[in-house]
């Protein structure tokens, strides 16, 4: 199991130190969630936050684009240095053309599935993903509780690449702590996002290994 923990939840006044800090406790990636107040209720940031934190850490920058026209944008994260990028198969940009924009930058491309949306809504465009981030709650709300309802989609999305020949990463994000990440292993996550968790951890490489060791 991988952690990313989730930008977020960080000090941003003491922005470069704590992407120090995470990679020091020996984080896996930074995931980084941006909301446009359209496609979901919040506004976080965008990528010229990315471009400033950028130099403070050489771990990847996981960009998830909770954004209703991702494929306006792309450019502009891919600029600020993202490494892998995912947007929503609910939003309103043509899928495949902003997979094909990602790939064209050398970015590794990721869909995200809302809860409501079934699994099968990203196998036409599996073959060109790099990874699909399945949300355990709905997003754009903070503090909801983990929904272990969505884990079945996993075994969905992993059957039907294998049966295309095609590896992929699945990414967990929502609710994912220490007593619901032994799940998210259960089922086959690859990479879970924790907030909190880590961030607001007095040592955030205990409270990295301790998740990892609750996937033991």
């Amino acid at each position: 199991m991988e952690i990313a923990p989730s930008f977020l939840s960080c000090d941003f006044s003491r922005l470069g130190e704590e992407l120090v800090r995470m990679d020091k406790a020996k984080a896996d990636y930074i995931h980084l969630d941006v909301m446009d107040g359209h496609f979901v209720p919040n506004i976080t940031f965008g990528a010229p936050v990315i471009k400033w934190a950028r130099p403070y850490t050489k771990l990847p920058f996981d960009v998830h684009l909770m954004i209703s026209e991702p494929h306006r944008y792309i450019k502009d994260f891919a600029d600020a240095g993202a490494d892998i990028i995912t947007f929503h198969v609910e939003c309103d940009s043509d899928i495949e053309e902003t997979i094909d924009l990602i790939r064209s930058y050398d970015i590794k491309p990721g869909l995200v599935i809302k809860p409501n949306t079934p699994a099968s809504a990203v196998f036409p465009y599996l073959e060109k993903l790099w990874m699909v981030l399945v949300m355990t709650v709905e997003p754009g709300f903070g503090g909801q509780s983990f929904m272990g309802d969505m884990l079945p989609k996993v075994k969905e999305i992993r059957d039907y690449a294998k049966s295309i020949g095609k590896d992929i990463i699945i990414e967990a994000d929502g609710g994912i702590n220490g007593d619901t990440i032994a799940e998210c292993a259960e089922a086959g996550i690859d990479i879970c996002v924790s907030g909190t968790g880590v961030f607001k951890a007095d040592d955030a490489a205990k409270a990295i290994a301790d998740l990892k060791a609750e996937c033991n």
